[in-house]
């Protein structure tokens, strides 16, 4: 058996029951799910499958890449938020936001 990756005391174990809710639709996978804190790992192939049906149901979109020029304000530049995400994410003049470096990426996400 191996150990879980995430509390390092339990040992996982073979499961078909790990639930997996896409905007409602639910999957059933296989996987590993460990037998301490509990925490689960579905099988690469079955959350490929699921993703695959997802995408076929239209629940999974593909993933959303805009383009945008950077304006300059003051010392610095400024990133315009699209009034659709700006919906979709319930965004306001009052939301904080974190930024991340990542590499070569800007990971731009409200704080909770």
């Amino acid at each position: 058996m191996r150990k879980c990756l995430v509390c390092e005391k339990g040992n996982l174990e073979k499961v078909e029951d790990i639930v997996l809710d896409i905007e409602g639709y639910v999957f059933v996978v296989k996987g590993e799910r460990c037998n301490k804190c509990k925490e689960e790992f579905p099988y690469e192939e079955e959350t490929q499958k699921t993703i695959t049906t997802a995408r076929k149901l239209g629940v999974w979109p593909e993933p959303m890449k805009l383009y945008r020029h950077l304006s300059k304000s003051g010392g610095g530049l400024v990133f315009r938020i699209p009034t659709d995400l700006e919906k979709q994410l319930k965004l306001d003049d009052k939301t904080e936001i974190g930024i991340t470096k990542v590499g070569n990426k800007i990971i731009i996400e409200p704080e909770k």
